[in-house]
């Protein structure tokens, strides 16, 4: 069973930063997906950023572009968020999750992408 394990929030004032990491303790498919989702009380799980740990795709919801970078380091199968510019808005559980890569780049922010999910690190921005 693979396990997927978090780290890396906190709390911070807007405008600032954070680094999430994400490592798995391994790649059960040919070619993965690992992505970030958030969920905010009440709202639904929400798909932020996903990179392929084969290559260098990533993609990113509207919402993040341009404030959250995603990068990996295969080596040590671990992912990484860097959020910059936070905003309060952006406060909510972070879960890291692994998936199967599809050619359906429309797909890699759906939740059902996903067969592995870390337990989630809590990031909360005040204003």
């Amino acid at each position: 069973q693979v396990q997927v394990v978090e780290s890396g929030g906190g709390s911070v004032q807007a405008g600032g930063s954070l680094r999430l990491s994400c490592v798995a303790s391994g790649y059960p498919y040919r070619r993965n997906l690992v992505a970030w989702f958030r969920q905010a009380p009440g709202k639904e799980r929400e798909g932020v950023a996903v990179i392929d740990t084969s290559g260098d795709a990533t993609y990113y919801v509207d919402s993040v572009k341009g404030r959250f970078t995603i990068s990996r380091d295969s080596a040590k199968r671990m992912v990484y968020l860097q959020m910059n510019s936070l905003k309060p808005e952006d406060t909510a559980m972070y879960y890291c999750a692994l998936g199967k890569h599809n050619i359906v780049r429309s797909t890699w922010l759906k939740v059902t992408t996903y067969d592995y999910w870390g337990q989630g690190t809590q990031v909360t921005v005040s204003s």
